[in-house]
């Protein structure tokens, strides 16, 4: 059934890229005070405290992930910081999620070397639904 279209509020999605030591955190911080002046910040981070390295010149909070960098470790802090309310979420490094230790490439590693067949794109199988609960949970 359709309804008239209306504005609702949206929420931004925005991904830095750039090289180590580009200023990709920083800059994060920086947008985050600028959407939210006032608001709570929370930052993921999984680059060995690096994430704490500003926090002499703006007020929020982290959270460290170390290893395993699975998806589902990753929904379960994003759902965290939904659940506590806080006005922006950043999460340094995404990649790890991907490419990390206990990552969705580690997983499909495994998922292969455990199926009878060796057929890595069986494999995807096993992972794909954990790879699309983090994409989902961050849309």
């Amino acid at each position: 059934m359709f309804r008239k279209a209306e504005r609702r509020q949206a929420k931004l999605r925005l991904a830095l890229c750039g090289p180590a030591g580009s200023g990709k955190t920083y800059s994060a911080l920086l947008v985050a005070q600028g959407l939210a002046p006032g608001g709570r910040v929370a930052l993921i981070d999984t680059e060995r405290r690096s994430g704490e390295l500003y926090a002499d010149l703006m007020d929020y909070d982290v959270s460290p992930l170390d290893p395993p960098f699975t998806p589902s470790r990753y929904v379960e802090l994003i759902r965290e910081a939904e659940a506590s309310g806080y006005d922006v979420l950043i999460i340094d490094s995404l990649s790890h999620a991907w490419m990390g230790e206990g990552g969705v490439l580690e997983m499909h590693d495994k998922a292969t070397a455990a199926s009878l067949s060796g057929n890595s794109f069986a494999a995807w199988r096993e992972v794909t639904p954990a790879h699309n609960r983090l994409v989902n949970t961050l849309l």
